[in-house]
C-alpha cells in the first residue's frame, strides 16, 4: 500500500491540509446553521471543551472520547519533532551537508519526489524552524506544567489524532522544499548579515504574538486560582484584561497570526500556505463556537466583544 501511494507521486502533506480545511469549513457550516437538524453523533464528535455537546450522549461516540488534558501529549511530540528538525537544519548548515537518507526517503514519500525542488534557503529554513520550535517549547511548558484542564472535559479521539498530524505536517511542510532536504542539495552557511528587513519585522511580530498568546493563556489559568496561586475551581469564568476586552479568543487570534507571519517569511512554500489555511479555518470556527457559548452561558457577557477579530468579527 505504501509503495502504491508513493508511486502516485502526490504531496500528501498538501493533500492532508487541504482536506482538513475543507472538512472544518463544511462541518463548521453544518454546526453553525443546521445543528438542530443534525444527528447527535455529528455534534458530539465535533464539539469539545467548553462548547461540547450538551444533553443526551451517543454511547458509541462516548467510547471514542478521551480527556481533554491529553492535549499535552501532542505537545510532547511536537517539541521533540521540532527540535529534531532544527538539529538537522543546523547540522546541515555547519557541515554543508544534506539530511540523512532515511529523512530524504520519508520526505520523498510524503511530498512526491518529482515535486520536491528547493524553494527555501537554509537561511529561511533556520529562521522558520527556530520560530516553530519556540512555539512548541512554550506550548509544551504551558500544557504540561501550567494549564489547568477540567477533569470532566473530553475530546473526540479524532481531535486528539489531528493534533499529532498537524504538528507533524507543519514541520514537514517546511522541510519538503528546504535546502539540504531535497536530494542533491546541501545546507549553506548562515549569517545575520543576510537577514532582510522584512524577516526581522516578521520575527518581531512573531515574538509579540508568542508573548501575548502566553499572557492570554495565563489569564485563563488565573481564573481557576485564588490570590495565593492555589487552584480553587474548574469552572469557566469570564476572562478580562489585555485583548480579552475586545475579543473572546485572543489566543486563537495570535495562533493565526503566528502562522501568517511565518507565511510571509516563506510565501513561496505551497505546503505552508495550505497549513496556514487550515489553521485559520480551524481557529476561526473554534473562536465562533466559543463566542456563542460565552454569550449563551453568561447573560452579562460584554456585548461589545467580538469573536476573534477586534471590532470586526
Amino acid at each position: 500500500m505504501l509503495s502504491f501511494i508513493g508511486s502516485l507521486n502526490i504531496n500528501l502533506i498538501d493533500f492532508m491540509f487541504i482536506n482538513f480545511s475543507l472538512l472544518i469549513v463544511f462541518a463548521g457550516a453544518l454546526i453553525n446553521f443546521l445543528e438542530p437538524h443534525l444527528p447527535l453523533f455529528i455534534t458530539q464528535s465535533f464539539r469539545y471543551g467548553k462548547h461540547e455537546s450538551k444533553g443526551e450522549k451517543n454511547e458509541f461516540i462516548r467510547l471514542l472520547e478521551v480527556p481533554k488534558a491529553w492535549f499535552k501529549h501532542f505537545y510532547v511530540f511536537a517539541l521533540g519533532w521540532s527540535v529534531f528538525a532544527l538539529y538537522l537544519t543546523i547540522k546541515g548548515i555547519i557541515l554543508k551537508s544534506s539530511a540523512p537518507d532515511f529523512v530524504l526517503d520519508a520526505l520523498d514519500f510524503l511530498g512526491g519526489s518529482s515535486q520536491r525542488v528547493v524553494l527555501l534557503s537554509s537561511h529561511e529554513t533556520l529562521i522558520v524552524l527556530t520560530l516553530l520550535t519556540l512555539q512548541c517549547v512554550r506550548r509544551f511548558y504551558e500544557t504540561n506544567f501550567v494549564q489547568i484542564f477540567s477533569s470532566k472535559s473530553k475530546i473526540n479521539v479524532s481531535h486528539y489524532l489531528v493534533g499529532y498530524l498537524h504538528y507533524f505536517g507543519a514541520i514537514v511542510a517546511v522541510l519538503l522544499n528546504a535546502e539540504g532536504f531535497v536530494r542533491g542539495t546541501h545546507g549553506h552557511s548562515f549569517s545575520f548579515r543576510n537577514l532582510k528587513v522584512a524577516q526581522v519585522i516578521c520575527c518581531m511580530i512573531f515574538h509579540m504574538c508568542w508573548r501575548e498568546q502566553y499572557k492570554s493563556n495565563m489569564i485563563f489559568v488565573d481564573l481557576r486560582k485564588d490570590k495565593a496561586g492555589k487552584q480553587v475551581t474548574e469552572e469557566h469564568r469570564i476572562p478580562t484584561g489585555r485583548l480579552f476586552n475586545l475579543v473572546t479568543s485572543p489566543h486563537y487570534l495570535f495562533e493565526i497570526l503566528i502562522y501568517v507571519v511565518i507565511f510571509f517569511i516563506i510565501p513561496q512554500s505551497s505546503s505552508w500556505r495550505y497549513c496556514t489555511l487550515w489553521v485559520i479555518s480551524n481557529q476561526v470556527e473554534n473562536a465562533w463556537l466559543t463566542h456563542k457559548w460565552y454569550k449563551e452561558t453568561f447573560k452579562n457577557y460584554p456585548k461589545s466583544r467580538k469573536a476573534i477579530i477586534p471590532f470586526v468579527f
